[in-house]
């Protein structure tokens, strides 16, 4: 479905950004390669003194690597870059002069700052979310950077080195340089030498000075769900929780609210790489959905973030895309089992009946129960279990987990265990406590987008969670627990999966006799629909292996197939596919085609399948030779 675009960008944040870049870039160039220095009138400078000269070419380094760094921000309309380039462009034209360059430069630097000035109203973008950690990813990145434009420059100049320094030599001059010490290599040119010392000091104080002023600005952590607006957002489900399956995962609390004017609707949302990813449908009296489109849109003007959601309904889908005035594409099929319809009986089931036959004569046993019907110490061995079976340090998942379990708050939900007996081969049976027997789902990876990790090709969606790391659910972790499944609330009559995750080690098709016992146990729990996992393309699958598919269709397909030697793309589906449900589409709402790219990069990150992040060994490590008032900062 298309649409016009969400609101119309002015030329000008783009075009200055660009030639921001470029003078920013042009200025590093001529600062550490000589022969861009060269111009008609170069003997002048020849008559300054070669100390203020070398400072000049120095200083016009840095100018160059602040304004590149700005020039993100100019794109994106952000306030405070505005007010620094505009401090930077009109030294970089002084320095221009000064040195005699070639005057290109200088007019385009005066043209950008003309237009700045006369469209001055378009930077009003607030600045994004933060917290001090940034100042460590400017002090990595902005160093790896130094150290390459020293090297450079320490080596642009070789006709003027004295002897042949090797390159160990030639780095300790650049690291020491850095700090603004002397280092091994000499140059026969005074000018040369201060050139490079100049430069290599520069770009040090550079990054000591924004490093420090990261470190010391006031912290402005990301936006994380309050108590109240939580309790707020759970009356809301209560009312309408029933229209949307993933109405329940908006309680994750690393995420932000917008309500609309009157409370009665909330869209929940994370800010990710300056896109701003809602999930699933608003959740509230579907009248009051557009307003809580506008007050997202406008949030997302304010800060001049990329709006988008991922996983809407088709109903979701159709305001967006009119209130919001956005785009929609359709991504695949959440599957969604009628509880009343299910049954075991009949060819279509013969797999499913036969696999889980197979695993009850092993001898596992199943408890389907509900979360506020377990103790605190059972809670301990279930979470202990499921998080020694993840395989990563990071938990994934975003629109479609819930990042926790046995929260008190999460009584509702349901859990499914699989128990096995050591040494016997007891025969399976489903019992229920304190409320019947219930079906859950979660898996090795959350749910939905989540569920589709990498991993290597598989034959189905549970034989790829099996290599997701070793397994620890055994007596040696979760005791005899192999396996878990975890269902979150859907309104009053329904649950959603969460959380599938079991022992790579267990019987296969333990996953399957989970989900059905589930089913089977979900009348004694009052549930009527279990929504199972989400299927990426699930038509594009089912219609391209079918007689008659066009040669698009089986051309995608055949992507698709190969996709899914790393992806569970293929393997969910036919998974989801072996228990009979109703497909029920979703979609992703962005403004324009041009933003795909940028937000399913996002997306991937909102979802952990692409971390920037300090990895968890590291980021505990530092944490703890931190300053304690400095310990509750999260790691990004």
């Amino acid at each position: 479905m298309r649409n016009r675009s969400w609101a119309p960008r002015s030329w000008v944040s783009t075009a200055t950004g660009y030639a921001a870049m470029a003078i920013g870039v042009l200025d590093i160039i001529r600062a550490v390669l000589p022969a861009f220095r060269r111009s008609r009138v170069g003997e002048i400078t020849g008559f300054l003194p070669g100390t203020f000269t070398s400072l000049a070419q120095a200083v016009s380094l840095v100018l160059g690597v602040l304004t590149v760094m700005l020039a993100h921000g100019l794109r994106r309309r952000k306030k405070r870059a505005w007010r620094a380039v505009m401090v930077l462009l009109p030294l970089s034209v002084v320095m221009e002069l000064l040195h005699a360059h070639r005057p290109f430069t200088a007019v385009v630097s005066v043209l950008v700052v003309v237009l700045l000035v006369i469209d001055r109203r378009e930077f009003n973008a607030l600045s994004d979310p933060r917290t001090r950690w940034r100042a460590l990813w400017n002090l990595l990145g902005l160093g790896a950077l130094d150290i390459v434009i020293g090297w450079v420059v320490v080596n642009a100049h070789s006709r003027y080195i004295v002897g042949d320094p090797d390159a160990g030599e030639r780095l300790q001059h650049v690291l020491l340089g850095l700090v603004g010490v002397e280092g091994p290599v000499g140059y026969s040119s005074e000018r040369t030498a201060d050139l490079v010392y100049y430069s290599l000091l520069g770009l040090g104080a550079l990054t000591a000075v924004t490093t420090l002023y990261l470190v010391l600005r006031p912290e402005r952590p990301v936006a994380e769900l309050d108590p109240e607006q939580e309790k707020t957002v759970r009356e809301l489900l209560a009312r309408h929780g029933a229209r949307d399956s993933l109405g329940y995962f908006a309680l994750r609390r690393d995420k932000s609210v917008v309500f609309s004017p009157t409370g009665k609707a909330v869209i929940a949302y994370r800010v990710v790489s300056g896109v701003m990813l809602a999930s699933g449908d608003p959740i509230g009296d579907v009248e009051a959905w557009p307003g809580a489109i506008k007050r997202f849109m406008e949030e997302a003007e304010r800060h001049a973030w990329v709006p988008a959601v991922i996983g809407c309904s088709e109903t979701g889908g159709e305001v967006w895309t009119r209130e919001g005035r956005l785009s929609a594409l359709e991504i695949g099929d959440e599957a969604v089992i009628d509880v009343a319809a299910f049954t075991l009986e009949g060819r279509t089931m013969r797999n499913v009946r036969q696999m889980v036959n197979r695993v009850e004569r092993a001898g596992y046993t199943c408890l389907v129960r509900r979360v506020g019907d377990l103790t605190e110490a059972e809670k301990d061995r279930i979470r202990h279990a499921a998080d020694s079976w993840r395989g990563t340090d990071t938990e994934r998942g975003f629109s479609m987990a819930l990042g926790r379990f046995g929260d008190p708050a999460d009584a509702g939900c349901v859990v499914v265990t699989a128990h096995s007996h050591a040494g016997s081969a007891p025969k399976t049976e489903s019992s229920s406590e304190a409320g019947g027997t219930s079906k859950a789902g979660d898996s090795a990876k959350p749910r939905g987008f989540s569920k589709i990790e990498g991993s290597s090709k598989t034959e189905s969606a549970e034989d790829a969670m099996d290599a997701e790391g070793p397994a620890g659910g055994g007596s040696g972790t979760g005791g005899d627990i192999r396996a878990v499944l975890h269902f979150v609330p859907w309104g009053t009559d329904g649950i959603s999966l969460d959380l599938m995750r079991r022992d790579h080690e267990a019987d296969p098709g333990l996953n399957d006799l989970l989900i059905v016992k589930a089913l089977q146990a979900a009348p004694a729990l009052g549930v009527s629909a279990v929504s199972l996992n989400f299927a990426m393309f699930r038509a594009a699958l089912a219609r391209g292996e079918r007689l008659g598919a066009g040669p698009i269709l089986r051309v995608w397909y055949g992507v698709l197939v190969f996709l899914s030697r790393w992806f569970q793309i293929e393997s969910l589906y036919r998974f989801n596919a072996k228990f009979q449900p109703l497909w029920k589409p979703r979609f992703l709402v962005y403004p324009a085609a041009r933003d795909l790219p940028r937000i399913g990069v996002s997306a991937l990150q909102a979802e952990a399948f692409i971390s920037l992040c300090v990895p968890g060994v590291v980021s505990r490590r530092v944490r703890s030779l931190l300053p304690a008032r400095f310990r509750t900062s999260r790691i990004p």
